[in-house]
């Protein structure tokens, strides 16, 4: 090829190198564009998600992921109280509404965190006490009143020309059940309390739920109504033949200080009221139980069966047992049997709160724990509760 050519060549070949360099520079100042788009709306997507979550932190709303939650705030400020007397985390703390929260009292008492609260509660209900029978409401005042129809509206047959004469119209009583105080004052050392692996909350309502279980379980039976409930066995006592409204009906077991032969116990049962028997159970301590579970029919049978399942109560005649210590022994005209609908009659009124105060300086070097409840208690309908007196008559 001559040089002639060659030139002729390169002279050709220049715009089309010219074309491809404009091509590329267009490219790449496209692809820069794209990508400083891509990096802006990046950077506005950051934004927004920091914006959420400060959004979402701000609300303070419980985690749901408790990998890295150390306490619930209330359960935390309440330890804190418990611990060292430490208030600030209590009067400061504000919760969302879907958290539970404790409150504080102008008196400078607390109110028990709420989980220990509910495992009193539930310990109450399973001890061995008529409230796990009786009928239990909560009130928010300082009484309970019961509105009681325990007489019948009169009838009689009428003719077609005669006039009706007047019938008898039904009373209503009203009975007030009292609020009282029940107080508690376990203690503990402050050693014990400074100790990071002691589990405050169950010991406190462990020794709450066991003071309160014992003193309402006396005062529910044998209560004098005085700055506590009026029990069952302090009302009167008349012979069901001839038992009134305001009274509570017995039947004699015809010997003293025994209970027979057991006769006794099937006089009990059909002297409450049909309407009553279908929830009603027997009431009695240890001591009576081990005596009645030795009854036997004519046929040889056992009056008493244990029960069938575990947890389920034994049975007399068919009806429950409760064993309650606090019914008395058996003994000479003693009423150590109690059976009766004791839902429709006795009624047990409480408040919801429970209150403790720290005292660290009665007792040195222990700190007490004063816990208060105010709860009441009555017999709501005389007519569906009857007693067994081990007497003559």
């Amino acid at each position: 090829m001559s040089k002639t050519t060659a030139q002729t060549g390169t002279t050709e070949a220049a715009p089309l190198i010219q074309d491809v360099t404009t091509a590329m520079s267009g490219f790449v100042d496209d692809f820069k564009g794209f990508r400083d788009d891509i990096k802006a709306k990046l950077k506005q997507t950051e934004e927004r998600v920091t914006m959420l979550d400060r959004k979402t932190q701000i609300t303070a709303r419980p985690q749901l992921a408790a990998s890295t939650d150390t306490g619930a705030p209330h359960q935390m400020a309440f330890q804190t109280y418990l611990r060292s007397g430490e208030d600030d985390g209590l009067r400061g703390l504000h919760l969302d509404g879907k958290s539970m929260s404790t409150a504080v009292n102008s008196d400078g008492g607390y109110l028990v965190d709420p989980v220990t609260s509910e495992t009193v509660s539930s310990v109450l209900h399973a001890t061995a006490s008529i409230r796990s029978i009786a009928s239990v409401v909560t009130v928010e005042a300082t009484s309970y009143d019961v509105l009681i129809d325990h007489t019948d509206v009169g009838a009689g047959w009428a003719t077609e020309t005669d006039p009706s004469a007047e019938t008898g119209t039904p009373l209503i009583d009203r009975i007030t059940i009292p609020l009282h105080e029940l107080s508690a004052l376990p203690k503990a050392s402050q050693r014990l309390l400074d100790d990071s692996a002691f589990d405050i909350e169950t010991w406190l309502a462990g020794r709450i739920a066991d003071k309160f279980s014992r003193a309402e379980a006396s005062a529910f039976l044998t209560g004098d109504g005085i700055d506590k409930p009026t029990g069952i066995l302090t009302h009167g006592k008349v012979d069901n033949d001839s038992w009134t409204w305001g009274n509570i009906g017995y039947v004699a077991s015809g010997s003293s200080g025994s209970v027979g032969d057991g006769d006794a116990i099937v006089d009990l049962v059909y002297a409450l009221g049909a309407e009553y028997r279908a929830n009603a159970s027997f009431v009695m301590n240890s001591k009576t139980a081990g005596l009645i579970r030795k009854l036997k029919d004519a046929d040889g049978r056992f009056l008493w069966s244990d029960g069938l399942a575990a947890g389920e109560p034994a049975r007399l005649m068919g009806y429950p047992v409760l064993i309650a210590e606090d019914m008395p022994d058996a003994a000479a005209d003693s009423y150590s049997v109690a059976f009766g609908d004791f839902a429709a009659g006795y009624t047990i009124a409480e408040r919801p709160d429970l209150r403790v105060l720290r005292d660290p300086f009665s007792a040195k070097p222990h700190v007490l724990f004063y816990a208060t409840k105010r709860v009441g208690g009555d017999v709501s309908d005389f007519a569906a509760i009857k007693l067994l007196k081990f007497g003559l008559a």
